[in-house]
């Protein structure tokens, strides 16, 4: 069964290389309209380009909530200018399945790439209603949905307003580029997490992040160096300004202080850079990987789900694994 999985990927896997547009900007934080209409544009330049791929960073559509960790007494108990912050965020979130995955669906197809974005996912009916989602979504170049992970633990703050994600996302998905998955943010913090992942074998990692600082440029490296694979790391900018106005600005922020610094990076299998960090620079960053054999090779001197594993020792699984993308 193995050596049937990897003769498929084999021949699947046709290119060598991939340029790769990644978005270092924010979005209308909290206006789906016109986030969508920016996103829109920047999908358009990097077709334009001749991306293979464009990467959005972490809730992309529509804001990444740093406001939770800088402004006063959002963590009181029923703060009403609060809770009138997450009903904004729940209506300018997205269904999925809806209309905002078909739009990106069609644009997908349009431009004849793979999109991958982070989603503020709403479920507005059944088990979950009123919940909201931190998500990725992964289009294919024909426009179908491959990969819609949730988010497994929100991190610290984001506890207050995202649900607890599935496993259903925990797994790679097929592409002439070799097996592309995802992750966010602190879930690659998670051993046992990055371990599934790399069971299931990638060529290509996005790392959806708000900001890559230093320590996330360490998880990113090391992510790369531990699962043998590339590693597209994307972080995004965002000012104070940003926040919601129904919300305080602590004193140590002014309105155009910066928040969100971007840091976006491309990693090796080696865990040797390709695209140094790239910070408070609002752009599209269009990068091409040349060689994607890398991958291979690198795997002799390690594998971690490979001839460094030791299946007679340790025993690990998924439950409710997801089914084989």
């Amino acid at each position: 069964m193995h050596g049937q999985i990897f003769l498929k990927q084999r021949i699947m896997q046709t290119k060598n290389s991939i340029k790769i547009g990644i978005v270092q900007d924010g979005p209308v934080h909290l206006n789906l309209p016109q986030s969508l209409e920016k996103a829109s544009d920047l999908i358009s330049q990097a077709a334009a380009q001749q991306a293979d791929l464009v990467v959005f960073g972490e809730t992309w559509l529509s804001g990444y909530p740093a406001w939770l960790d800088h402004c006063p007494h959002v963590a009181r108990w029923d703060y009403e200018p609060a809770k009138q912050v997450f009903a904004r965020m729940y209506e300018s979130g997205i269904e999925v399945p809806g209309p905002v995955t078909e739009l990106l669906a069609k644009q997908a197809r349009q431009h004849q790439l793979y999109i991958g974005i982070g989603v503020n996912e709403i479920v507005r009916s059944g088990v979950g209603n009123g919940t909201i989602y931190n998500s990725f979504l992964l289009f294919g170049a024909n426009g179908e949905l491959l990969l819609h992970h949730r988010k497994l633990m929100p991190t610290y703050t984001e506890k207050m307003i995202y649900g607890l994600g599935d496993s259903r996302g925990l797994r790679t998905v097929q592409t002439p580029f070799g097996r592309i998955g995802g992750l966010i943010c602190w879930e690659h913090w998670m051993p046992l997490t990055r371990q599934t992942l790399h069971n299931c074998g990638e060529t290509i990692h996005l790392a959806l992040w708000p900001n890559v600082h230093e320590m996330l440029q360490i998880a990113s490296r090391a992510y790369a160096f531990e699962g043998r694979t590339f590693v597209v790391a994307v972080g995004q900018l965002m000012q104070a300004s940003q926040f919601p106005p129904e919300l305080q600005l602590p004193d140590y922020l002014q309105p155009d202080s910066p928040v969100l610094k971007g840091g976006s990076s491309i990693i090796a299998p080696n865990g040797h850079y390709l695209l140094d960090p790239q910070y408070n620079d609002k752009t599209l960053i269009v990068h091409e990987i040349e060689d994607l054999s890398m991958v291979a090779r690198e795997k002799m001197s390690l594998d971690t789900s490979g001839h460094y594993n030791r299946p007679d020792v340790f025993d690990f699984k998924v439950k409710n694994p997801p089914t084989e993308g």
